[in-house]
């Protein structure tokens, strides 16, 4: 950080509104400003690690309280900048949760979450904000200032909340009135003392659709989420064996969930993006499961280019979809799905081998036996 920077009020306010101008010209949907004390939150971060909620996510961790300490994470910082950006695709149609729950309802399709169909999210916010920064610094000169996207220890959800985007639902992520939940968060952390906009109430009210529909139940209490039982941790997070009891529950998604959010009533106001990054890529928005299994590692590197699967790697890759085909198997016996699982016993890593013997077992014991 370069320091401090002192300018009188109407100027902030001023670089505020030009801030808030040029962020909807890059694609933003809202921006909002916080300060860095983030102690309410502190008791509830050392508990959530304490419980292990985390599982594998080392990193969660690793900073201890710098989390919540934005100013120790980058010293100088006295404000940070939240932005929001919408990522429904320009072309997903009327009617879409529907649309969702019938894909999840087909265990032959694959289900990816929304957000993971188009570009890398973290490439797309990465470069607009340091566009939006680029912006004030032409506007004032050099001033202390990093940007985040979902890259650091930063308490995204409590900065987003502390600054009005939104408030937190009782899945953990920010609701928003007039756009849901299906956006991406971004962050600035500067040593500007921008004017700070106010937080928002909450309206989730009585409702628990989200806590209800969640099929693995991580979402163990109002607003505590356990990330062991999340199907986006299992699927995307986890390095290992996802555990037994879990897989008959994680049906035809090999990444991510959207459950919890096509579940929750203030969705049906979520808003399509602005940029055309998150459409739809053809080889992974209607594919059926045997299309992506039957990948090479080659093909799983240039199909997922530019993507946020890709980093899960091929390895974990396979052994989402064998769960999922393992699935797809006790719901219909399908001599097809069966062959291609048995193809790749041989070719593939112990822990993908383990699963295909798994989704291999969900046959029908009869068909086992005449095997």
């Amino acid at each position: 950080m370069v320091g401090t920077r002192q300018l009188d009020s109407d100027r902030l306010q001023a670089l505020l509104a030009q801030l808030r101008e040029h962020a909807a010209q890059l694609g933003f949907s809202q921006i909002g400003v916080a300060d860095v004390d983030l102690s309410d939150a502190e008791g509830g971060l050392l508990q959530w690690l304490d419980n292990g909620f985390h599982g594998a996510m080392a990193y969660m961790a690793a900073h201890g309280l710098k989390r919540a300490r934005p100013a120790e994470l980058v010293p100088g910082t006295v404000r940070v900048i939240t932005a929001r950006m919408d990522y429904l695709p320009q072309q997903l149609a009327e009617g879409w949760q529907a649309i969702e729950w019938q894909r999840l309802a087909e265990p032959a399709r694959a289900a990816l979450s929304i957000y993971a169909r188009g570009r890398d999210y973290h490439k797309v916010l990465r470069a607009r904000l340091q566009q939006l920064a680029d912006g004030l610094a032409d506007a004032i000169g050099p001033f202390g200032h990093r940007v985040f996207t979902d890259s650091a220890p930063v308490l995204e959800v409590e900065l987003a909340v502390k600054s009005g985007l939104g408030w937190r639902g009782k899945h953990t992520l920010v609701l928003n009135r007039e756009a849901g939940s299906m956006f991406f968060l971004g962050e600035i952390y500067v040593d500007l003392a921008l004017p700070l906009t106010a937080p928002v109430e909450a309206h989730c009210g009585s409702c628990t659709a989200c806590i209800d529909i969640c099929p693995t139940q991580a979402i163990v209490a109002p607003y505590r989420l356990d990330a062991r039982r999340c199907i986006s941790y299992l699927t995307i997070e986890e390095p290992g064996a996802i555990p037994v009891e879990l897989r008959p529950l994680i049906g035809n998604r090999i990444y991510g969930c959207d459950d919890c959010q096509l579940a929750c009533p203030w969705n049906k106001y979520a808003q399509r993006s602005a940029l055309p990054d998150f459409d739809v890529r053809v080889s992974v928005g209607n594919a059926t499961l045997l299309q992506l299994w039957e990948w090479s590692e080659a093909d799983f590197l240039r199909h997922t280019e530019g993507s946020a699967i890709r980093r899960i790697g091929y390895e974990r890759w396979q052994r989402n979809c064998a769960v999922a085909l393992g699935n797809a198997l006790r719901a219909r016996d399908d001599p097809a799905l069966r062959r291609a699982l048995e193809s790749r016993r041989e070719t593939c890593s112990a822990l993908v081998r383990e699963h295909i013997a798994w989704a291999l077992a969900q046959a029908p014991e009869s068909t086992q036996d005449a095997r």
